[in-house]
Order: structure tokens, then C-alpha cells, then sequence
């Protein structure tokens, strides 16, 4: 029934139909769903709200939905999360919130979701992350909060995430990292934190996170990055580091021996270039030596 104009979905709409398994209303313009709209949905397993103007999700409005994998709420109007709307869901895997108005996590919002495999925010407005608000999520692999407007992360919000295997930190507001923010991250094998505002990064940054296989950097404002933070990385197979202003100094030294010596994937050579000092301005790094590298005396 997607691409209607229903504005509501009223009590019991599937309690005639107990063996249904997949709903779609996408692109509708429903705004309210009844707390027992789903009443009796025990075999569904995938329910598509995608493209409505939902801005409130009722509590415990899915308690029914014992089966369900698959919840599509992207692109409509949601501002809030919490434990209560996801209550009894606890064979859900993927849940799509994309292209919201959620400005914050709160702590246990998602705690009902054990079996979540994939949680997707990207495209909202989230600002704000408590400690704990991925608290039950051990099972997640996927966490997308690609384009919000984050400009911190406080430390061990991830900790709960044990099997994450990608994050997704692309275009936010981010000026710093420390290891504590990968705490608990120990299976992570792809982290993204293209064009946000990252100044640098500590060599024990990536002291939780082994078996990190691609790291992606690009687009950020960084001056330096002590190559050895790289090197630790055992099974690294593609870096991207490209379009951020690098300072060609003595600093940058274990950065450019370690461009020389890795055997990976990384960003095209001629697109990492020095920013300063005005000797180097616009020379790649892979061109340079440990010679030229000076710092002021």
C-alpha cells in the first residue's frame, strides 16, 4: 500500500491477517500510528514506514512484532528515541532511521534490540551521544551516523558494541579522537571519518581496535600523523589520508617513511601534498626526504 495518502494507521489494521509477513505503506503521508496498530503481527518480518511524516513513534507500539527483521523509518520526521518504542522486538536486525530530526541518543534507546546487526542514522541532526546509548547492542556489525552534527564523542559510548565490525563517522563536526573512544571496539575492521575536523590523532588511538583492515582520513585538517600509528595497524590494507593540509616538517618524518614502505592501498600520491612550510607548498609527500624535513631550531 506504499505511494498512498493514508494520514494514520488505526488499531488492528493486520489482526484479521496473523500470518502476514512483509508490510509496505512507504510514501505515504501518515503521521500517527495507533499503539495497537500491529496488534497480532507475530509472523511479520519486515515493515516498511519509509517516506511519511511520522515525528512520534508510540510505546510499545511494536510489542507484538516478535519476529520481525527488517524496520524502514527513513525519511520522516522522527525527533526521539527511546527503550520503550522498540520494546519486545528482539529478533530485529536492521533498523533504518535515516533522514530524521534526532538531535540526541539517549542512554538505553535502542537496549530492547539484542539481535541488531545494522543501525543506520545517518542524515540526521545528532549533536549529542550519551554514554550510554548503544547499551544492548552486542550483536550490531553496521552503525551508520554518516552526516549529523557531532562534535564529540564521550569515551566508552562504544564499548558496548563488542562485534561492530564498521562505524561510519563521515561528515560531522569531529575535532578530536582518543583511544578511549574505540574502546571496546575490538573487532572493528572499517572506520570512516572522512571530512570532519580532525586536528590530530594520538599514537594510542588505535590501541583497541587491532583488527582494523580500512581506515579512512581524508578530508580532515590535519598537519601530521605519527606514521607508526599506521605501521602498528598489522592487517591495514588501505588508508586514505588525502585533503587535509599537511605540515612538511621533521614531524611528518614517520608519516612519509611509512608512505615509502607500505605495502597497502592509499590515497593517489600526487593527491597528498604539503600545505607548509613555503618550501614544500604543494610538493607530495612521497617526493620528500628525511633530509628536507626540517623544524624551526
Amino acid at each position: 500500500m506504499g505511494e498512498n495518502l493514508l494520514e494514520e494507521i488505526h488499531p488492528n489494521i493486520i489482526s484479521a491477517i496473523p500470518k502476514i509477513e512483509s508490510v509496505n505503506l512507504e510514501r505515504n503521508v501518515i503521521k500517527s500510528i495507533h499503539p495497537q496498530a500491529f496488534t497480532g503481527g507475530r509472523k511479520l518480518m519486515l515493515l516498511n514506514l519509509y517516506g511519511n511524516q511520522i515525528s512520534k513513534l508510540p510505546s510499545k507500539g511494536f510489542k507484538d512484532l516478535l519476529s520481525l527483521r527488517f524496520l524502514l523509518l527513513g525519511q520522516n520526521q522522527i525527533t526521539t528515541i527511546k527503550a520503550d518504542m522498540f520494546t519486545g522486538m528482539r529478533n530485529l536486525s536492521d533498523l533504518d532511521l535515516p533522514l530524521n530530526s534526532l538531535t540526541t541518543l539517549p542512554p538505553n534507546g535502542f537496549k530492547p534490540l539484542i539481535a541488531l546487526k545494522v543501525l543506520d542514522l545517518a542524515l540526521n541532526k545528532i549533536q549529542k551521544i550519551s554514554r550510554k546509548a548503544f547499551v544492548g547492542l552486542q550483536e550490531l556489525l553496521f552503525l551508520n551516523l554518516d552526516n549529523n552534527s557531532l562534535k564529540n564523542i564521550p569515551a566508552g559510548a562504544f564499548k558496548p558494541l563488542i562485534g561492530l565490525e564498521m562505524l561510519v563517522l563521515d561528515n560531522n563536526r569531529l575535532t578530536t579522537l582518543t583511544s578511549s573512544t574505540f574502546e571496546g571496539l575490538h573487532n572493528l575492521q572499517e572506520f570512516y571519518l572522512r571530512n570532519n575536523e580532525i586536528e590530530m590523532l594520538p599514537a594510542d588511538v588505535f590501541r583497541h581496535t587491532p583488527k582494523l583492515v580500512q581506515v579512512a582520513l581524508s578530508g580532515n585538517k590535519m598537519h601530521t600523523i605519527d606514521g607508526n600509528l599506521l605501521a602498528n595497524l598489522q592487517g591495514l590494507k588501505e588508508v586514505y589520508l588525502h585533503d587535509n593540509p599537511w605540515m612538511c616538517d621533521c614531524n611528518i618524518n614517520s608519516l612519509v617513511h611509512w608512505i615509502a614502505q607500505a605495502k597497502v592501498n592509499h590515497s593517489p600520491l600526487e593527491r597528498l601534498r604539503c600545505v607548509s612550510p613555503e618550501e614544500h607548498r604543494d610538493k607530495p609527500l612521497h617526493t620528500l626526504t628525511s633530509q628536507s624535513l626540517l623544524c624551526a631550531a
